[in-house]
């Protein structure tokens, strides 16, 4: 068996393997197996007896916790087994700590390692307390504009809403004695990043992953950031098709649905890891938008866990209680699932929904398949018709598309491959009479 999360295997003992034994108490527990070569094969420790009784000692006295050390006899040779349990207070070795992740140790340092020591102590990070700034600094226009929506959402009660600033913090749970938390700070305080580096929001609009062609930044307090980046996206980079009820009623039906774009900007607010300094980031294509942020999901949550029904884990609690209060967001984990179901009513493909180790992707597609779309990749009139033909009925034939636009069988058949080159319609490989078009 080769070494893996729970599994180390040392061909000898050295003194600095307890650097190991404090990365498996730190993380998920593990055994450690002195006298296996690092393909699990027994090649025997001569003085297995000795290291019995050295190896507990030299873990209590060091770390200062308890392993059980297991000694095995084989015809191939002696070997230990060392079982570390995990512990749920953090362990240091010569005030280091380690950590073991996959098959690998790391010494945590910096920002990693004020996570983790957060983390064990059950704290989260928008809950650390900040001196030097008082209720008196931060923004009286974002109370009020609280407050408004707090009604509004009827998350607020009456007598909340002639709460003074100092106990409306108290009731949100964002002051602790004399102190405001973090997460005070990034929703009331005017310029957060003067404390939290990175806490703004990015958007460009690219003709492509190479070229940028403009770009703005939002700042300001979480609230005032939210309400900024989605007028700037509804006014600037998303168009809005315009049509018309009984030929009066002006009606404005956006490429992509407002409360889905709306819904994955709060989640990327809500669970950003602000700890790393990195802005979130919208980015605007033609064809999609891809909203990121930097973090991490929960212990041993994937993607799948976000797509099924789930509880809700924000990464920054005390913020999202917040977003809460003001009707924002709901608290029952259910993001992901309104995101999909107002792109599927939109007639839009599933968002999709990435997870890589520096943090979360929300990828929203756009139906090009719309007229206007259509006609500026140079298809003419028969061809529009027939690609809308194809994705209101799922397909087209030749006859139809003849019927449909009063053509010859020879137009239509080279309208068609015309569709398939340009990577519109694909074939369904049949022929004769039951050949087909869809939608690639």
């Amino acid at each position: 068996m080769p070494e893996q999360q729970n599994i180390e295997y040392k061909s000898a003992w050295h003194d600095d393997y307890l650097k190991w034994v404090c990365g498996f108490a730190n993380a998920q527990g593990g055994t450690i197996f002195i006298g296996k070569d690092d393909d699990g094969k027994i090649v025997g420790v001569p003085d297995a007896k000795k290291l019995l009784e050295d190896i507990p000692n030299k873990v209590r006295d060091i770390l200062g916790i308890l392993v059980d050390v297991n000694l095995h006899k084989t015809d191939q040779g002696d070997y230990l087994e060392i079982v570390v349990e995990p512990y749920p207070n953090a362990i240091s070795y010569k005030g280091q700590y380690h950590y073991r992740s996959g098959s690998t140790k790391q010494e945590l340092k910096g920002v990693a390692l004020d996570k983790f020591l957060l983390q064990k102590r059950g704290k989260h990070w928008d809950g650390v307390l900040i001196p030097h700034v008082s209720v008196s600094d931060l923004k009286q226009e974002t109370f009020e504009f609280f407050k408004k929506q707090g009604a509004k959402s009827k998350r607020l009660d009456e007598i909340s809403l002639n709460d003074t600033n100092e106990q409306l913090l108290e009731n949100l749970k964002l002051k602790d004695g004399k102190y405001l938390k973090r997460a005070a700070i990034l929703l009331f305080y005017t310029k957060p990043e003067k404390f939290v580096t990175g806490a703004y929001i990015k958007i460009g609009f690219f003709e492509n992953d190479a070229d940028l062609i403009f770009q703005d930044e939002v700042h300001g307090n979480l609230f005032e950031q939210i309400e900024k980046t989605l007028d700037l996206l509804f006014t600037k980079y998303i168009k809005a098709i315009i049509s018309y009820e009984n030929g009066i009623n002006r009606v404005e039906t956006y490429e992509y649905p407002k409360d889905a774009i709306r819904e994955a900007l709060l989640n990327a607010i809500a669970h950003k890891d602000y700890s790393g300094g990195v802005p979130i980031q919208i980015s605007v294509y033609k064809d999609k938008i891809m909203i990121w942020n930097e973090g991490t999901l929960p212990e041993d949550w994937t993607i799948e866990t976000l797509l099924d029904k789930h509880s809700s884990k924000p990464y920054n609690p005390d913020i999202a209680n917040a977003l809460f209060r003001s009707g924002y967001i709901e608290s029952w984990g259910r993001g992901i699932t309104k995101m999909i179901s107002l792109c599927k009513e939109a007639g839009l493909p599933e968002p999709n929904f990435y997870y890589k180790t520096s943090g979360i992707w929300a990828v929203f597609q756009k139906d090009i398949f719309n007229e206007d779309h259509l006609q500026t990749l140079g298809l003419n009139n028969r061809q529009v018709k027939a690609v809308l033909y194809a994705k209101e009925k799922g397909k087209i034939t030749n006859s139809e598309y003849q019927k449909i636009n009063d053509c010859s069988r020879n137009t239509a058949s080279n309208d068609l491959a015309e569709l398939v080159v340009k990577e519109i319609l694909k074939p369904s490989g049949q022929k004769g009479a039951g050949a087909f078009y869809t939608i690639k």
